[in-house]
């Protein structure tokens, strides 16, 4: 299937509203997916036998910026049978608050990959999946404050008595 045929594809079985865009004018074109129905488009994406996307090798999270206040997740789908790649993108405003951690809907039942890669955007980007089914930090400790790869991080001089500067 071409890029426009999965478009066409998912817009037939969600309605228009499903595709919010695309990006074609890097290296690889890109659909923008409305944030709400990700996990639905990738189960679909995954089981349709036109496109059987049954591989899921990169999930990042994104902070676009300060100015922009906006968080986003970018899915790189591969059809191993079909050789064929897809990347999705989701993102939403938010107003960067500690304690209002920018949400999208989990993809790990749908890929089992996606557990650590949405972990890991969890724990970097400050990036909350509904109903994962362990989201918790992976690479820092539970008790570390703050999100790394945020534009805004400041980071700590010191954690427990240790100088990290």
């Amino acid at each position: 299937m071409t890029f426009e045929d999965i478009k066409t594809l998912l817009t037939g079985k969600f309605g228009e509203g499903v595709v919010l865009g695309e990006e074609t004018t890097g290296l690889q074109k890109a659909l923008l997916i409305k944030p709400d129905r990700i996990a639905d488009v990738c189960l679909e994406l995954r089981d349709n036998p036109g496109t059987y996307f049954d591989f899921l090798s990169c999930l990042s999270g994104v902070d676009y910026g300060i100015t922009e206040n906006r968080f986003g997740v970018v899915y790189h789908l591969s059809s191993i049978p079909y050789n064929t790649q897809l990347v999705l993108k989701v993102s939403i405003p938010n107003d960067r608050a500690l304690d209002n951690l920018p949400s999208f809907p989990s993809v790990s039942a749908v890929w089992k990959t996606a557990d650590w890669h949405e972990r890991e955007a969890f724990d970097m980007v400050g990036i909350f999946f509904e109903n994962h089914p362990d989201l918790r930090r992976i690479l820092l400790p539970d008790d570390w404050e703050g999100y790394p790869l945020r534009k805004d991080y400041q980071e700590a001089e010191e954690y427990k008595g240790i100088k990290i500067k």
